[in-house]
């Protein structure tokens, strides 16, 4: 999974689980870095602040344009952003986390998607120098 599809996963994944009584303290504290870290990284971009407050609440609705705030904002080269995802996701999805469900190399690839439930058409052509 690229690290900004990573990172909002997380982020609907904590809010989520973090709203619910029965959330461990752990899962609601890692969420809550998570949030505050991503803040931070979109410290001065007011789409990318409105689209992270909305998300929480509507994460489905808010997942693209967050996804695309984040991305603008240079979060796939955060380590400390992407590593918290990584740490709540391993509280929110242990078993996802041990398959390796939440690391995917796709570097090379074409008509890749990453999620459940997804549906996809492709064309491929030979690329450009065969």
């Amino acid at each position: 999974m690229d690290p900004v599809t990573l990172v909002v996963t997380a982020l609907a994944a904590g809010a989520a689980l973090g709203l619910k009584d029965t959330a461990s303290a752990a899962v609601k504290d890692a969420y809550e870095a998570l949030k505050g870290l991503a803040k931070r990284r979109l410290d001065g971009r007011p789409d990318g602040e409105l689209a992270l407050d909305r998300h929480e609440q509507a994460p489905d609705t808010w997942r693209n344009p967050l996804l695309a705030e984040l991305a603008a904002a240079g979060a796939e080269g955060d380590g400390e952003l992407v590593t918290a995802a990584r740490a709540l996701m391993q509280l929110a999805d242990a078993a996802g986390s041990r398959a390796g469900k939440y690391t995917v190399d796709a570097r090379g690839a074409q008509g890749v998607q990453v999620g459940d439930n997804n549906q996809q058409a492709n064309v491929f052509h030979a690329p450009p120098g065969r």
